[in-house]
């Protein structure tokens, strides 16, 4: 299924493109505008004019700016989530896996579209859904760590879920540190450093379980 854009931008007037990459056309200008202005700046009139499009078109795939503004954060809880469940089943090995998930996050926070200013600094947590969306997040990390370390560390549900709060919560909360650093500190080394200081508590307290 295709449909022409009614405006100027990026796909040009008259350009047919399918529906899938004209919603992620969409996403994309909506993602720099959020961004830029926050949620309660942003316009419709703004988003469908960075796309290219007129605002008939823009609707045809989002009923509002909230249901746009709710797609694009779930895309963005979903790549962080995906990372991090990727990040634990990359390699068997324990030390490995906590640098690669540290690694997970940094990698979100330094991603060029400043996707994680949507998830961790998000100026609409008051709307249910968005709140929603935005515990998910960490939630859903936290649910990835916490089925490995019950696993292979042998430990109970409860105190593994306490430990993958804590990974998490480092992770997160020094990666969007290191961002505000402005490049004092390069990204493998800043890495280095908390899964360093993650894994001797991790893997020195409890041990890979045979």
């Amino acid at each position: 299924m295709t449909e022409t854009a009614q405006g100027v931008g990026q796909a040009g007037r008259g350009v047919r493109l399918p529906r899938t990459a004209r919603r992620a056309q969409l996403l994309a200008a909506a993602q720099d505008v959020f961004v830029a202005n926050g949620y309660h700046a942003a316009a419709m009139d703004e988003i469908a004019e960075r796309a290219g499009v007129s605002k008939p078109v823009l609707y045809q795939h989002f009923p509002g700016k909230l249901e746009l503004y709710l797609a694009l954060l779930e895309t963005h809880v979903d790549e962080l989530v995906g990372s991090v469940r990727t990040a634990m089943s990359s390699t068997t090995d324990n030390k490995q896996r906590v640098r690669a998930t540290v690694g997970a996050f940094y990698d979100f926070v330094a991603n060029e579209g400043q996707a994680y200013r949507m998830v961790f600094e998000s100026d609409l947590r008051g709307e249910p859904a968005v709140r929603q969306a935005i515990e998910r997040a960490t939630s859903a990390c936290v649910d990835a760590i916490t089925e490995t370390i019950t696993a292979d560390a042998g430990l109970d549900h409860d105190r593994a879920r306490l430990l993958a709060v804590g990974l998490t919560g480092a992770s997160q909360v020094t990666a969007r540190f290191w961002l505000e650093m402005e490049g004092a500190i390069t990204k493998d080394e800043a890495v280095a450093l908390i899964s360093t200081l993650a894994w001797r508590g991790i893997g020195g307290g409890f041990p890979l379980q045979h």
